[in-house]
């Protein structure tokens, strides 16, 4: 097989499920950003082992970047043809949310949260992380607008964002405040 299909060169993707449209499409816009930041939290995932931190954030990471296949599945279907996709699998559910605000819950209470504005950076992984998140956000707000009224898809992104944020600063361990930084 092939990588290449020349089916896309008319300007147009195909679908989970089946279906077509164009590569500026929202959809594949919507799709297209979660699968960046799969790759984000890859890359921290990476950093993070070669930096030698604790194997429990890589095991968590490459947890989400499997959720995020299914997120994308989701994404990738077309309004008509959202009946076919299955709990887990291809649709995020709602016990996906849940066992992410687990995660930023049991992390949370492994140091003192920030009470300002950090400035990211404070370790390659934190920075990762926050890079990360920063990508999170955008497909968050890209899955605002293809995302159907009972799914769980912005949800899902607005708390991965949140566990981003929390792992950086527990990767931190004492994070840099901006008004530390602000008039120097």
């Amino acid at each position: 097989m092939k990588v290449y299909t020349r089916t896309g060169d008319d300007g147009t993707t195909g679908l989970f499920y089946g279906g077509r449209v164009g590569k500026d499409d929202a959809r594949p816009r919507a799709y297209g950003d979660a699968d960046e930041a799969q790759s984000a939290i890859g890359l921290a995932r990476a950093f993070a082992a070669e930096r030698g931190a604790d194997p429990e954030l890589g095991e968590l990471l490459l947890g989400i970047e499997r959720d995020l296949w299914v997120l994308m599945a989701e994404l990738a279907t077309a309004p008509e043809n959202r009946h076919k996709l299955e709990a887990g699998a291809t649709l995020v559910t709602a016990e996906m949310v849940t066992a992410l605000e687990v995660r930023i819950d049991d992390v949370s209470s492994r140091f003192d949260p920030p009470t300002e504005f950090v400035v990211p950076g404070g370790s390659v992984v934190s920075g990762q992380l926050d890079v990360a998140r920063t990508v999170v956000r955008r497909a968050e707000r890209a899955a605002v607008a293809v995302g159907a009224a009972d799914s769980h898809v912005v949800t899902y992104l607005n708390r991965l964002s949140d566990l981003l944020w929390t792992l950086a600063r527990w990767q931190d361990g004492r994070s840099l405040a901006v008004r530390d930084v602000a008039g120097g």
